[in-house]
Formats: C-alpha cells, sequence, structure tokens
C-alpha cells in the first residue's frame, strides 16, 4: 500500500449520526464507534486483503464501509472507512498517513517462514 492519505467523505456532512471529534475523526452514533475514511494505491502483487487485514489487526481496526464496493476487488485505488476505538483511530492515523505499509517475509529463529508488516 502506498499514497495512504485521509479523505473526506460527503456522507459525514450530510448524516446527523455522524459527529466530528476531530481532524478527519467522527463519531458514528449509531455504531458507537469513531470512523475514518482513507484512500490508498496497492502495490504490484498486492490484493485487496493484506496488507490491510494485517493494519486491522496491529491497530484493532475493522472496515466499516466500503466506498466504492464495486470496484473493490478490481481497482488498485481503493477508498475505505475504517472504524474502532477513539485511541486505536487515532493511532492508525498517525502510523500510517502518508507512509508505505507492506508485508514482508521472514524467517524467525526455527526457520519458520513468518509475515511481519512493515510501515515506512
Amino acid at each position: 500500500m502506498k499514497n495512504i492519505q485521509l479523505t473526506q467523505l460527503d456522507k459525514y456532512k450530510e448524516n446527523p449520526n455522524y459527529e466530528l471529534t476531530e481532524g478527519n475523526i467522527y463519531k458514528d452514533i449509531e455504531e458507537n464507534h469513531y470512523v475514518f475514511s482513507l484512500s490508498y494505491e496497492l502495490e504490484e502483487n498486492e490484493d485487496s486483503q493484506y496488507p490491510l487485514e494485517d493494519i486491522l489487526d496491529k491497530f484493532y481496526l475493522h472496515v466499516s464501509d466500503f466506498i466504492d464496493e464495486d470496484n473493490y476487488y478490481t481497482s488498485k485505488n481503493i477508498i475505505l472507512e475504517l472504524g474502532g476505538d477513539l485511541e486505536d483511530v487515532k493511532a492508525a492515523i498517525s502510523n500510517i498517513i502518508g507512509k508505505r505499509v507492506y508485508n514482508e517475509e521472514y524467517n524467525d529463529d526455527e526457520g519458520v517462514t513468518r509475515v511481519k508488516l512493515v510501515i515506512v
């Protein structure tokens, strides 16, 4: 993943169920969690599942909305809304926005091939 940027969705402005908390973070009053939207570009040999799944696990987030669901599995440019607790949302934003995120294989001490999330 590269070119990770915050995005502003019209649905936040038009819907009373979203309350601006700070920056680009909104409280989804109906679901009682915090959300933000981001866009990113998949790199060669990446798919729509990884490294996104590892980001979700690392920051205790979930995908709360697929913005362009029809093109999600075919496009290299993705827009998603992620949700979670306020502190987890803030941590994700401060750690991934403007960065490159990818998975890298390595061999552990026992020689087993594992995958780790890299954020640079």
